[in-house]
């Protein structure tokens, strides 16, 4: 499936496009991302233009597995 910035989630109308969605991403990794990505992507789950993009497969979890969320909570408490 070929994945562009305009590209929604046919289930929930998200963006599909996005760092989350993302082989590469990695957030233990420079910029959340295993790619040497030129700049950094601030919103990890709104579409971008990354050149790098590759879009997970159904199950495949990348090192993204449970650890995002948690992360994810953490740095909006003590942001």
């Amino acid at each position: 499936m070929e994945v562009y910035r305009s590209t929604e989630c046919p289930s929930c109308g998200r963006d599909a496009k996005v760092c989350k969605n993302c082989v590469f991403y990695s957030p233990n990794s420079h910029w959340e991302c295993r790619e040497h990505v030129p700049e950094a992507v601030m919103d990890k789950e709104k579409a971008n233009f990354c050149g790098f993009f590759n879009l997970k497969k159904d199950g495949e979890a990348g090192e993204d597995s449970g650890q995002d969320d948690a992360l994810d909570d953490f740095n909006q408490l003590f942001k």
